[in-house]
Parts: C-alpha cells; sequence; structure tokens
C-alpha cells in the first residue's frame, strides 16, 4: 500500500526521538503499530465481505437462468396440456360417463 523503506523509518524515529524525547517514545510507537494493526484487519475484513458478496452475485446469475428455463418449461407444458385436452373434448370426442371406467383398446393377441 505504502511504499516506506529503512531509511524513511530511521528518519520518523529521530525525528520522534528528538520532538517526544526517549521516555515517550516507546508508548507512543506502541498506541501507533496497535492502530496500523487494526486499520490493516479492518482494511481486509472489508476486502473479505467484499469478496464474499460478488461470489454469491456469481452464484445467483446460473440460478437465475435455471429459474427463467424452469419456468418457460413449465409454460410450455401448461400450453401443450391446455391444447390437450381442448382437442381430447372437442367436438365428436368421445367422453365416458361418471360412473364409466374407461376401457383399455385390445391388443389382438
Amino acid at each position: 500500500m505504502f511504499d516506506v523503506g529503512f531509511a524513511e523509518i530511521l528518519l520518523l524515529t529521530v525525528v520522534g526521538l528528538l520532538v517526544l524525547g526517549p521516555e515517550r517514545l516507546p508508548r507512543v510507537a506502541r498506541t501507533l503499530g496497535g492502530m496500523a494493526r487494526k486499520a490493516r484487519s479492518s482494511w481486509l475484513s472489508l476486502k473479505r465481505s467484499i469478496e464474499a458478496e460478488m461470489r454469491a452475485e456469481e452464484l445467483k446469475e446460473p440460478l437465475r437462468h435455471f429459474q427463467q428455463d424452469i419456468k418457460s418449461t413449465v409454460d410450455d407444458i401448461k400450453t401443450g396440456v391446455s391444447e390437450g385436452i381442448g382437442t381430447a373434448t372437442g367436438p365428436g370426442a368421445a367422453t365416458p360417463k361418471p360412473n364409466e371406467k374407461p376401457t383399455a383398446p385390445d391388443d389382438g393377441d
């Protein structure tokens, strides 16, 4: 993220030693290190959650296509069934009486 080399760290240490003194410099360095650690962990947590959301969206897309395929198949079946019912009950179609069992055609064995 930041490109900080040894020379920059050494310069910051010398300036901090001159400004803060040898008594307060270790405490300030620990505090700054802890804050940097918390910031880094927060950044990694945010990055992981964003990546998880992206993976979830990538998985949702094939499911949407599958759902559309299923809906179109169901619609095709419904139209086929309604067309079949319309031709079976059309004019001249024989309908069984309510108490009469339909008979199977004879195979001619």
